[in-house]
């Protein structure tokens, strides 16, 4: 069964377009004209992914993105204003996992929608995994098998993006990486220039998995350059 796209946005025109090519590339998509229309889409057929108009009548993009996220870490690419970094940055920290700003190209959307699918099956939890090896540090447990993690033995909500992240960079600790670097890898899309994303999403990591966000004791800035994960695997 082809997968499922979500199209919020009240400017029909953008709606066609993203329909049109979206099909064309054998995704099955559903269109919504306003917030409210949008949450009652999600709710009855449950799409494989979403892209959210920021500004709709009725109920806002941040709107409808934050009560999505209350119950489901869903894929969701925002739609902001060129120009409007703040729009960009609020729709990262509500919990999008990605942001193309007005006019884009719809070739553009078709990759981005393609690289974030492809990332969800990729992530699917195996069957059995019971007897894959967890990654263990002090105080924090991450299985990829079940992609769960663990802190101080509570489990841990994340995106589908979030916990590639932090695998990523737990899988090779004490290894700098640059946020060009996680963005491909991570993305799994080359990006050019802007590399807000990461930052948001670091900082949103921190928020779930640090005991003190601000004096991060897993992932530490380098500066200048990006990220690594400090702390010795427990064996």
């Amino acid at each position: 069964m082809s997968e499922r796209v979500l199209v919020a946005d009240d400017e029909t025109n953008i709606t066609d377009v993203c329909r049109r090519y979206l099909e064309r590339e054998g995704y099955q998509v559903m269109t919504a004209r306003d917030g409210l229309e949008a949450l009652e889409l999600w709710s009855s057929t449950k799409p494989d992914l979403i892209v959210l108009d920021l500004m709709m009548p009725h109920k806002d993009g941040w709107q409808v993105c934050k009560e999505i996220r209350q119950t489901e870490d869903i894929p969701i690419i925002m739609l902001t204003a060129r120009g409007e970094e703040q729009d960009r940055l609020m729709g990262l920290t509500w919990g999008a996992d990605d942001y193309l700003t007005k006019p884009f190209s719809p070739r553009e959307l078709v990759l981005r929608v393609r690289a974030i699918l492809r990332r969800v099956r990729r992530g699917q939890p195996v069957q059995d995994a019971s007897s894959e090896q967890a990654i263990q540090f002090e105080g924090l447990t991450i299985q990829a098998g079940k992609r769960r993690v663990e802190v101080c033995g509570q489990a841990i909500e994340l995106t589908v993006t979030e916990f590639e992240l932090l695998h990523l960079l737990a899988s090779h600790p004490d290894q700098v990486f640059s946020r060009s670097q996680i963005l491909n890898k991570v993305w799994d899309f080359s990006y050019e220039g802007d590399t807000t994303t990461v930052t948001v999403h670091i900082r949103r990591l921190r928020e779930k998995i640090e005991p003190n966000p601000s004096e991060p004791r897993y992932i530490k800035t380098v500066w200048g350059i990006g990220y690594k994960f400090a702390g010795e695997v427990n064996q």
